[in-house]
């Protein structure tokens, strides 16, 4: 069975099988609407149900609320068509690049701390994966489960794509590329995915927040700004638990010293006393407020767990950013897999 659904304000209409996500079926369709994270933590993809019935399918309550479901809200990556649909929601104009199934190879990896690990893979000869600064991929593991990583690197670098893995305990898929992955190891992946990438069209004064891994779609976005020589305005800052948790601070520090419009704040929340820290302390996001208390001429990429992204979206409203200048993408972890003792 298949539902016509009708995007507005733009009016286009397209077909979508009951089994689909609002999401999946625009994708298959060629309309990009805004999305992060695919399962329901984040928020991006929210928009507004103007006629017909949907199953609001699992998602994070933090990002859909129960009176945000009452004013006709819904999840496009969770919600599936009972009928045929009405929805509002802000489509993205860009050559949308088609997610695709590729081999690729572990080309190596590189410890960037005491959780962090670098994985870099060379795809074969004859392939290259266009996407976005700032995308992401899923890994297609081989029971069937996926496990996305933003793109490390910018898109004209792409004989090594670059992914930074934090260890998860208890988490399958990082515990194996920590512990056992061997090396030249086959992987297949999908994609790209995401609404979180560079924007082209504004000159405007860019903020850029992140938190742990959230840095790695941060890096490639910046770096392709750079290899295009593209001198807007940009202040990183760089939210950590404790020093040891910033684990490539080196690089953004290195691009504030050669370039005079990119600035770093690095901001911990929780200090060791060992670390001797002199900078700037607490939540990341009240680090940029405290900097910056009208924010109503910037854009903000915000990326990392998804109560951080949350947060941010909605002080950062309040300190006058527009609900168009606010571009994200919310880490979501697995579940770890429960260890099993005997009696």
């Amino acid at each position: 069975m298949s539902y016509q659904i009708t995007i507005q304000p733009s009016g286009h209409v397209y077909d979508a099988k009951a089994y689909e996500t609002v999401l999946e079926s625009a994708i298959e369709a060629g309309f990009n609407i805004p999305y992060g994270c695919r399962n329901g933590a984040c928020g991006s993809c929210k928009g507004t149900i103007l006629s017909g019935e949907v199953d609001y399918g699992d998602y994070a309550r933090s990002a859909l609320s129960e009176d945000e479901k009452e004013q006709g809200k819904a999840l496009f990556c969770c919600a599936r068509p009972l009928s045929d649909l009405t929805i509002e929601c802000r489509e993205i104009i860009v050559g949308t690049i088609p997610p695709r199934i590729l081999p690729a190879r572990v080309e190596g990896k590189k410890q960037l701390s005491h959780d962090v690990m670098a994985l870099y893979l060379k795809l074969p000869s004859s392939e290259h994966l266009q996407f976005l600064a700032g995308q992401y991929i899923e890994f297609l593991l081989k029971d069937g489960k996926r496990r996305a990583f933003s793109l490390a690197n910018a898109p004209h670098a792409d004989n090594l794509l670059e992914f930074h893995l934090r260890l998860i305990p208890g988490g399958v898929f990082t515990e194996y590329v920590f512990n056992e992955m061997p090396d030249k190891a086959i992987m297949r992946f999908e994609g790209p995915f995401g609404s979180f990438y560079y924007r082209d069209n504004s000159q405007k004064p860019m903020i850029m927040v992140a938190g742990g891994t959230g840095f790695a779609p941060i890096k490639g976005i910046v770096e392709h700004m750079l290899h295009h020589n593209i001198k807007r305005d940009i202040v990183i800052y760089w939210g950590a638990r404790a020093l040891e948790d910033l684990y490539m601070p080196e690089l953004p520090q290195a691009w504030a010293e050669q370039h005079e419009h990119i600035k770093f704040i690095p901001v911990l929340s929780d200090a060791k006393p060992e670390d001797q820290w002199q900078g700037r302390t607490g939540l990341v996001h009240q680090a940029v407020l405290d900097d910056m208390h009208d924010l109503s001429d910037f854009e903000v990429y915000c990326c990392g767990a998804p109560a951080m992204v949350e947060v941010a979206h909605a002080s950062f409203q309040q300190a006058g950013l527009p609900e168009d200048a606010f571009y994200s993408d919310a880490f979501n972890y697995a579940k770890p897999t429960p260890k099993v003792t005997s009696a």
